[in-house]
C-alpha cells in the first residue's frame, strides 16, 4: 500500500467514529501509520480493526480523555516513543454542549471549552517538539460556526471554541514557520456523523438543510477526511496559516 502519506506517522484524535474514523481509514489507505485515540474503547477498537482489515497500519488507545493535559501528554509521548517520530497531528476530537443564551450553564460552557479548545492546545503542545524535528503538520477541525451564527440551536459555546481554534491555529502557523511546521484548520458545514444524529433524526431536518446548500446533499465524514489527507501531504506544502471551509456551498449564499 502506498500513497501521498507514505511513511508518515499521523496522530488522529477521536477515531472512534465519524470524521475521526473516516480520517483514520483514509490516512492509512494513503500510506500513513495512524495512531488514534478516543474515549470509547469499543468504537476505537472497531476502527483499528477496519483499518487493518483494509491493509492499513493503525494502533489506538482508549479511553483517553484529551481534556486532561496529563492524559494528552501520555498519549502523544507514547506514540512518539513507539514510532520515533510524529509527522502529522489531526486535532479532530471535540464534544460541545448546546443551549441558547442565557440558558447556557456555566458548567456546559466550561465543558465545551475543555472538550473543544483545551484539548487542541494540549495535544499540539505536547506534539510540538516532535513535529519541529522534521517539519510536521497540525490540522485542527474548526467549524463554519466560527464564521456564521445559526438560529435556534444554541451555538454560543461551540462558536466561541471553534473561533478560538481558528485563532490558535494561525499562531501555530506563525510560531511553527521557523521549524517548518504548517498549521491549517478545516471548517466543516453540516456533516452527518454519529455525534449529530440527534439532529439528523428530526423529521425533515436533512431535507431542510439540503435546500440551503449548493451541493445536493449534506456532508459525509469521508468528505472531511479526504481534505485532511491532502492537507497533511507534501502536495499541500504551500498551505499554512489558513482555514479551509468545506460546507457544500452553504456560506456562499
Amino acid at each position: 500500500m502506498s500513497g501521498r502519506l507514505e511513511g508518515k506517522v499521523a496522530l488522529i484524535t477521536g477515531t472512534g467514529g465519524g470524521m475521526g474514523e473516516a480520517a483514520a481509514i483514509k490516512f492509512a489507505a494513503e500510506g500513513a501509520l495512524v495512531i488514534g485515540c478516543d474515549l470509547n474503547d469499543e468504537a476505537n477498537r472497531a476502527t483499528v480493526a477496519a483499518v487493518r482489515a483494509a491493509g492499513g497500519a493503525m494502533t489506538g488507545m482508549a479511553p483517553v480523555d484529551l481534556g486532561d493535559p496529563e492524559a494528552a501528554r501520555a498519549w502523544v509521548e507514547a506514540a512518539a516513543a513507539e514510532h520515533g517520530r510524529i509527522d502529522v497531528v489531526f486535532n479532530n476530537a471535540s464534544t460541545p454542549k448546546f443551549a441558547p443564551m442565557p440558558d447556557l450553564s456555566i458548567e456546559d460552557w466550561r465543558f465545551t471549552v475543555r472538550n473543544e479548545l483545551d484539548l487542541v492546545f494540549y495535544v499540539t503542545k505536547f506534539a510540538w517538539p516532535f513535529l519541529a524535528e522534521r517539519g510536521g503538520v497540525v490540522i485542527s477541525t474548526a467549524s463554519i460556526n466560527a464564521w456564521i451564527a445559526t438560529r435556534e440551536v444554541g451555538m454560543t459555546a461551540h462558536a466561541a471554541t471553534k473561533g478560538g481554534v481558528l485563532a490558535m491555529s494561525r499562531v501555530f502557523a506563525t510560531d511553527g514557520a521557523a521549524h517548518g511546521i504548517r498549521a491549517v484548520t478545516i471548517s466543516p458545514g453540516p456533516v452527518k456523523t454519529p455525534g449529530s444524529m440527534h439532529f439528523w433524526s428530526i423529521p425533515g431536518a436533512e431535507e431542510a438543510i439540503t435546500q440551503v446548500l449548493l451541493a445536493n446533499r449534506v456532508g459525509k465524514p469521508e468528505d472531511i477526511a479526504s481534505l485532511a489527507a491532502f492537507v497533511a501531504s507534501d502536495e499541500a506544502e504551500w498551505i499554512t496559516g489558513v482555514d479551509i471551509v468545506i460546507d457544500g456551498g452553504l456560506t456562499a449564499l
